[in-house]
C-alpha cells in the first residue's frame, strides 16, 4: 500500500512514503520460528526472517539460499554443503556452519517430524565456516528435499545454546539472515516486519514493510479483500462461499501455484486411550457414518478432493485411491455399535463425547458442526469445544485430555516427512505438535515405515508405502477424509507473491507492489 495506514487506533502509524505488503492470517501464530511448532499460522511467518539451507521451484528442484552448492554422495549416507559467505544474523553476529549443524541437531530433537526427517543422521559436521557435513547411517531418499525455511529453520546458535527450544524468546523476537527484520508483535493484531538493509540477497527484498494483520472473523476477510486493507492471504482466506463473488472482482487474483510443497489432508483423529475408542467397532461405526462427499460439497464447496489415504492426491507417485473399507452406512454403523454394547440408555442417546476442532481454518468448525450431526442420527452425542490454536496444541498433544478432534495434516514433499509421524509409534512424545495424535502403535507398520524412509529403489520405496496405507485403513486410527484445494489470493497490485513451491511461505524476498 502506498498511502499511510492506521493499525488498532493509531498503536503502529506507517509512514506515507513506504511501500508495504499486507499478508491476512484467520488466527495468531503460537510461535514466530517454525523451530517446535508447525502450526499453519506459524510457517506463514516463519521463513521471513529464519531462513534454511535451499528453497525449491514449483517441481521440488532444490535452489540456493544460505547453501551456494550440495552433493550427495554416491551411497546416500553423506550431504556436503557449501554456505553463502558473508551472511550475517540480524544482531550482527556472522552466519556460518556452526549455526547450521546445532540447527539440524537441534530440530532432530524438537522439531515435530525432525525425529523422522533425520532419524539417520549419525553426526553434523563442521570441516570449515562455510562447509557443512551431514552424515547417515542409512540413505535418506527424501532429505534433499527437506531443507526449505519453513521446514528446517536455521536459528543462531549463539541465541540458542544452552536454553529450551521451546521457550526461548526468539519465538517471539525472532533475530535470523532473511530479507526482513521483526520490527513489532501486537498481540491478537498485527506482526510488522520491515526490510533488512543488509540482506546478502541484494537488492532485495523489494518492499519496505511486511505487516501481517490477524483478523478470525472470515467475512472480514473477505471485506478486507474488497476494500484493499489487506494484500495477499494464502490456504483459501476467505470463507469458501464468498470465492465466486470475490472472483467477480478485478482487483483481485487468484492462483493455485506455491502449494506443491505441503499437500494437506484433513483428518478425524481418535484418542486410541479413550474408553470407546479402543475399540475398533466405535471407530468403524463412526468411519460408516460420515459422507465424504458432503464434506465436499458442502463443507469445501467443491475445493476439495476425497481421500480415504493419509498420502494426498496430490503426491501422485504414493496416493492410494483405493476406497475406505468402512463406506457411508448408518445401519451398518448402528449394527457396529450395538455389538460393542453400546445400544441408547434412553431410546436415542448411546453415549457423549467431546469433539475438539483445529481454529486454523473456517471450515474446521463447520466440519465440526457436520460430525455433530452426523453421529448424532447413529445416537453419539458429541459436544463441540472451541479454542485457539495454542490451546488446542497443549490439549490434544501435551495434555492428552481430548476424545476426537478434526484436524489436517500437511503431506508436505514426502510421505515420510508428512504421514510418518502420524503412524510412527516413536513419533508418540508429549508435548510434539502434530505428531502421533491417536497414539497409534501397529509394529508391521513401524517396520514398514522405517524400511520405506531408507529405501533408494523408487518403485520398491511406493510398494512399502501402498503396503501401509492398507493396513492403516483397515486399523483405522483416524479417518482421513479430504484433500482442501487451496487458493491464494492476492491484490492484482502484488507480483512474484508464489515464485517457489512453498508459495507465501517462502521469504517472500522477490515480492513487489505496483
Amino acid at each position: 500500500m502506498l498511502a499511510s495506514t492506521v493499525l488498532c487506533a493509531g498503536a503502529w502509524l506507517m509512514p506515507a512514503h513506504a511501500e508495504t505488503a499486507t499478508m491476512v492470517l484467520a488466527t495468531e501464530p503460537p510461535t514466530l520460528v517454525s523451530l517446535t511448532n508447525v502450526a499453519t499460522t506459524a510457517l506463514a511467518v516463519s521463513g521471513k526472517v529464519t531462513e534454511g539451507l535451499l528453497e525449491y521451484n514449483e517441481d521440488l528442484s532444490p535452489e540456493p539460499l544460505l547453501a551456494t552448492s550440495w552433493n550427495i554422495s554416491p551411497d546416500g549416507k553423506e550431504y556436503s554443503f557449501k554456505l553463502r559467505e558473508g551472511v550475517r544474523w540480524h544482531d550482527g553476529k556472522p552466519f556460518t556452519a556452526e549455526d547450521a549443524a546445532f540447527s539440524i541437531n537441534l530440530l532432530k530433537k524438537v522439531h515435530p517430524r525432525g525425529r523422522s526427517t533425520f532419524a539417520n543422521v549419525t553426526s553434523v559436521e563442521v570441516p570449515d565456516p562455510q562447509t557443512l557435513v551431514i552424515k547417515l547411517s542409512q540413505p535418506a531418499p527424501y532429505l534433499i528435499k527437506a531443507f526449505a525455511s519453513t521446514e528446517t529453520p536455521i536459528v543462531p546458535k549463539h541465541l540458542y545454546e544452552g536454553t529450551d527450544a521451546a521457550s526461548n524468546p526468539n519465538g517471539n523476537t525472532p533475530i535470523g539472515t532473511g530479507p526482513f527484520k521483526f520490527k513489532e508483535w501486537q498481540r491478537g493484531n498485527y506482526i510488522v516486519y520491515e526490510r533488512n538493509p543488509d540482506y546478502w540477497g541484494k537488492p532485495d527484498p523489494k518492499i519496505d514493510r511486511l505487516v501481517v494483520k490477524f483478523i478470525p472473523d472470515a467475512a472480514a476477510r473477505s471485506i478486507a479483500f474488497e476494500s484493499g486493507s489487506v494484500d495477499f492471504g494464502y490456504r483459501t482466506p476467505v470463507a469458501l462461499s464468498d470465492l465466486d463473488r470475490l472472483k467477480s472482482l478485478p482487483n483481485l487474483k487468484f492462483e493455485t501455484k506455491g502449494a506443491s510443497y505441503s499437500y494437506n489432508v484433513t483428518r478425524l483423529e481418535f484418542n486410541l486411550d479413550n474408553q470407546y475408542f479402543r475399540d475398533k467397532r466405535v471407530r468403524e461405526a463412526v468411519a460408516h457414518a460420515i459422507d465424504r462427499k458432503v464434506i465436499v460439497n458442502t463443507i469445501h464447496y467443491g475445493y476439495a478432493t476425497i481421500t480415504y489415504s493419509p498420502i494426498a492426491p496430490g503426491l501422485k507417485e504414493f496416493h492410494d485411491p483405493t476406497p475406505s473399507p468402512y463406506a457411508y452406512d448408518l445401519k451398518a454403523a448402528a449394527k457396529l455399535l450395538d455389538e460393542a454394547g453400546l445400544k441408547p440408555t434412553d431410546g436415542k442417546t448411546r453415549f457423549r463425547l467431546t469433539l475438539d476442532f483445529n481454529p486454523i481454518t473456517t471450515e474446521g468448525r463447520r466440519l465440526a458442526e457436520y460430525i455433530r450431526a452426523s453421529l448424532a442420527r447413529i445416537g453419539i452425542a458429541v459436544d463441540l469445544r472451541a479454542q485457539d490454536i495454542s490451546a488446542f496444541v497443549k490439549r490434544i498433544y501435551t495434555d492428552r485430555d481430548f476424545d476426537f478432534a478434526v484436524n489436517g495434516a500437511s503431506n508436505l514433499f514426502d510421505p515420510t516427512v508428512g504421514v510418518q509421524r502420524l503412524y510412527w509409534s516413536k513419533s508418540f512424545v508429549k508435548g510434539v505438535p502434530f505428531s502421533n495424535a491417536t497414539h497409534y502403535s501397529n509394529p508391521e507398520v513401524d517396520r514398514l515405515l522405517e524400511q520405506a524412509a531408507v529405501e533408494n529403489d523408487p518403485k520398491t520405496r511406493v510398494g512399502l508405502f501402498k503396503k501401509i496405507q492398507d493396513i492403516v485403513a483397515e486399523d483405522i486410527p483416524d479417518l482421513n477424509l479430504v484433500s482442501p484445494t487451496f487458493l491464494t489470493l492476492h491484490n492484482a497490485k502484488i507480483h512474484d507473491l508464489a515464485t517457489t513451491a512453498d508459495g507465501a511461505e517462502g521469504n517472500l524476498a522477490h515480492l513487489y507492489v505496483k
